[in-house]
């Protein structure tokens, strides 16, 4: 590895191959340093029985747009992780695998890279990390018991890898809603602690609902939109890409069967609390789908086309406990699924807000030669996802190239 680059990627996922695309065909000397392997974190970080929940012609990479035979199904995790490694072969990335970079300082008027390794010297970064970043346990969740198993959504693999036993899905935004389903229909008692969560239909009329987000300029929203800088850390929507994708939401799975409950206020001994406020969780949902149909609404008015229609379904109204017993209720495994943190203590610049969120602008900090890329809201609605994370890309990498100059 050369001990001194023009431009180091931190990061060889989505974020950091887009960046690495369009640099290389700008031909700007770089490299693309990840922990792992290329899109290590959709290797390691996704159970078993993992698709993509948004359709497959959403995955609008630079260079690699999919133009395969089934663009409204939904990728495998094999199938993804095999389109990565050949888009990366494709342009024949400049990816240095198993090379994490554990501290980024400044090194006169550039940088340093620390790792294990050696030192890299760079005149520019570009930090790609990922948008999921830190797993977030909720308060009063060190106080559940020693005995019980307790996993990140990251750590669980598939059913039959868990003691015997029920299960506590704490969390319900899409991956928590995934797991809960895929284990009640494993057999498993599955009790699901739920939050404040976006839902959406999977179609509306003939299309995915992905398509009348796209068309209608929802997923082009700019952060100034949001209601507050904590909202961008509401989770994905409640839905599923398995079987062809369908709907699935708090009342899917309280019709199928999954008991749920409020949101985890803590642990004591043998007892998990719980605040009585899923009706309230639910009625957020449903209030955000309605904003949403307001604005596809409002979309189709002003082109003149018919809107989609959608009847709501009644407020969902079942009683809950409060309260459950560890051992009385059999709970073998906890699974935390309540969202992520950013997480970038090894970058030595103060160039990070009250959330832990980088300051930019179009990706580009405070710090000239220093950016960002694949952050959440980072420019738009879609910026962290395979749909805008190309359009993304190809901003930062031209101030890169202008900024070299």
């Amino acid at each position: 590895m050369k001990s001194s680059v023009d431009v180091a990627i931190i990061g060889a996922g989505q974020a950091g191959l887009a960046t690495s695309w369009y640099l290389t065909q700008a031909k700007i000397d770089h490299v693309v340093l990840d922990s792992g392997r290329v899109a290590e974190t959709w290797r390691s970080r996704r159970w078993d029985s993992f698709c993509l929940v948004t359709p497959n012609w959403t995955v609008q990479v630079p260079g690699a747009m999919y133009a395969g035979p089934d663009p409204e199904g939904f990728m495998s995790l094999a199938e993804l992780v095999d389109y990565f490694q050949s888009w990366a072969d494709s342009f024949n990335a400049p990816v240095e695998e198993n090379s994490a970079v554990t501290k980024l300082e400044a090194d006169g008027g550039g940088f340093l890279l620390s790792l294990a390794s050696g030192k890299i010297k760079a005149r520019n970064v570009v930090v790609a990390s990922g948008a999921y970043q830190r797993p977030h346990r909720p308060a009063g969740a060190e106080s559940v018991s020693s005995g019980v198993v307790q996993l990140f959504a990251e750590e669980y693999a598939n059913p039959a890898a868990l003691p015997a036993g029920a299960v506590l899905v704490v969390g319900s935004g899409q991956t928590g809603c995934q797991l809960a389903e895929e284990l009640h229909h494993s057999g498993r008692k599955v009790f699901l602690a739920c939050g404040r969560c976006v839902w959406v239909p999977r179609r509306l009329e003939c299309h995915d609902i992905l398509w009348w987000m796209a068309e209608s300029g929802y997923m082009d929203r700019t952060p100034d939109k949001l209601p507050s800088p904590m909202a961008r850390l509401l989770g994905n929507p409640q839905a599923t890409g398995h079987d062809g994708g369908r709907d699935l939401n708090f009342r899917v799975l309280n019709a199928m069967g999954v008991e749920l409950l409020g949101r985890y206020a803590g642990a004591e001994g043998s007892t998990l609390h719980f605040a009585d406020d899923l009706a309230a969780s639910v009625d957020f949902g449903d209030a955000r789908l309605a904003d949403l149909m307001k604005f596809i609404e409002a979309s189709c008015a002003a082109s003149g086309t018919k809107p989609p229609a959608l009847e709501m379904p009644p407020p969902l109204r079942i009683k809950t406990r409060t309260e459950l017993d560890i051992a009385r209720d059999g709970i073998g495994t906890v699974i935390w699924t309540s969202g992520y943190r950013p997480d970038y203590g090894w970058v030595r610049f103060p160039v990070f807000d009250e959330m832990g969120f980088p300051v930019q602008t179009d990706g580009c900090s405070t710090v000239p030669g220093l950016y960002f890329m694949g952050v959440h809201w980072m420019r738009k609605n879609k910026s962290s996802i395979l749909y805008g994370v190309g359009e993304d890309a190809e901003v930062v990498a031209r101030h890169v190239v202008e900024g070299r100059r």
